[in-house]
């Protein structure tokens, strides 16, 4: 009856003490390095939650992280409830954090005009024979987060969704977006439709707390660009 009592199992916790549940809703940045820990390992043992568990082996590492990634697997099974799966999980985490802090950050590419989002999206938007949507997203200091794919369509044009746009940009954090498609005729002057969907895009965006930077046609080499033509 006093093992019973002493052990909790993970599904018994409130929504708020679930590691998986508060990654999802707040963010890997909230979890402590138990709670980390506890998701890798998955489950504990007849005594601990995966999250008792999680604290016992950073406790007997000094809380150090360091420390707990330098130990073998043998090291790790000797904790009860680490067999080699869970030894393995472990290990293989840590190699992933070694193998990202050895590889060359990649500088994010900065916005300063429409030129640079030309020579961004040009090579993939360049003798299409059919019209395609995309879109940048950057943060507050312009760089760039993430160019997505919104849409593709025929030789005179594609639907986009209004609501898709607003959701990547809300999902990637993003403070301002730059939409872009292209023209296959070449012909830069952006139809009513290219208007109307630039209105409303950008007062979706705005909604949230979002800017609409600017809107390009690229076409035959060149390009438009709503901002620099005064019509954003």
């Amino acid at each position: 009856m006093e093992n019973n009592l002493k052990h909790i199992n993970l599904k018994s916790l409130s929504e708020d003490d679930r590691p998986r549940e508060k990654l999802m809703q707040m963010g890997r940045q909230h979890l402590s390095d138990a709670e980390l820990l506890a998701i890798i390992l998955g489950s504990g043992n007849t005594d601990e939650t995966a999250i008792q568990l999680a604290q016992r082996i950073l406790h007997e590492s000094k809380n150090d992280i360091n420390t707990l990634a330098k130990l073998s697997l043998n090291e790790l099974q000797k904790f009860k409830g680490v067999g080699p799966a869970k030894a393995i999980n472990i290990a293989a985490a840590f190699e992933l954090g070694r193998r990202r802090k050895d590889t060359d950050v990649v500088e994010q590419p900065k916005i300063t005009s429409s030129r640079d989002v030309f020579n961004l999206l040009n090579p993939k938007l360049a003798d299409l024979p059919h019209e395609e949507f995309w879109m940048v997203l950057m943060n507050r200091a312009n760089k760039v987060i993430k160019i997505e794919s919104i849409s593709k369509g025929g030789i005179s044009g594609t639907v986009v969704d209004v609501r898709l746009v607003s959701k990547s940009a809300i999902e990637n954090n993003t403070s301002s977006v730059i939409l872009a498609h292209n023209h296959p005729s070449g012909n830069l002057k952006p139809s009513q439709e290219d208007i109307s969907i630039t209105k409303k895009i950008k007062e979706a965006l705005k909604f949230f707390d979002i800017t609409l930077f600017d809107h390009l046609i690229i076409g035959d080499q060149n390009y438009y660009s709503f901002t620099d033509e005064g019509a954003l």
